[in-house]
């Protein structure tokens, strides 16, 4: 089985529970992080076209368009329709769609189905490390912005801290995976989450691959010890 195909039917079956468990295991410091990113996306006065690569339930996509200006248009794509379902329902509660055009479509986040130069900025929080290929999702990423576009990446991290990792890998790789499988009854997902974590780029190195996908001015911010890492980069032709 794909890579893709595995990730897909993992959110399918955890999405149900995935928001409680999501804010429950982070104790909320989850939106803290969003916050911070969505000043970065957010930043445009006129109505914006903007992209939230792997949005799953809809939280970042649903926050991004609260702080963009009326009349921007705001899509989340996302492989796993289960997710989707419950973002729908969630921009709906929510009424962001009142002075702005917010939608979710299923697609695959390496292949994006929109011609070059769409949007003025790309958002993916917490997703591109189950990409399957990371350095394709990056560069489809790069490929549909605007010239002068920016594009602003959350993902979860190993903190560089001894003693703060030693720690980190307790809860991560122990304590996460049992209350999570207890909850949710899908062990098996909240072993993958944690794995995925660690076996994701060190900064230096995803940084250098967001570099050679096309992205100019990329910098970095550690958050939580390092826990969680804000990238972002410029669209520059």
């Amino acid at each position: 089985m794909a890579k893709k195909e595995g990730i897909r039917k993992l959110f399918d079956k955890i999405a149900p529970d995935y928001d409680r468990l999501n804010h429950l295991l982070s104790l909320d410091i989850d939106k803290a992080w969003r916050k911070k990113a969505v000043k970065e996306i957010a930043d445009m006065q006129k109505p914006a076209e903007i992209l939230d690569v792997a949005c799953g339930t809809g939280d970042f996509t649903i926050e991004i368009a609260r702080k963009t200006a009326a009349g921007s248009n705001i899509t989340g794509i996302d492989i796993s329709e289960g997710m989707m379902e419950i973002g729908r329902a969630k921009i709906a509660e929510s009424g962001v769609g009142k002075n702005r055009n917010v939608t979710m479509v299923q697609g695959d986040c390496e292949a994006l189905p929109y011609t070059d130069n769409t949007f003025d900025r790309v958002s993916a929080g917490f997703g591109v490390r189950n990409f399957e290929h990371l350095s394709l999702g990056l560069s489809e990423m790069y490929r549909v912005l605007k010239n002068e576009g920016k594009v602003i990446i959350l993902e979860l991290s190993v903190p560089s801290n001894p003693m703060v990792r030693a720690l980190y890998k307790v809860y991560f790789l122990k304590v996460l995976p049992a209350i999570g499988g207890w909850i949710s009854g899908e062990r098996g997902a909240y072993e993958y989450l944690p794995a995925s974590v660690l076996r994701f780029p060190a900064p230096d190195k995803f940084i250098k691959m967001m570099e050679e996908a096309g992205f100019t001015k990329v910098v970095h911010r550690s958050m939580t010890f390092g826990i969680c890492r804000m990238y972002t980069g410029t669209k520059e032709c």
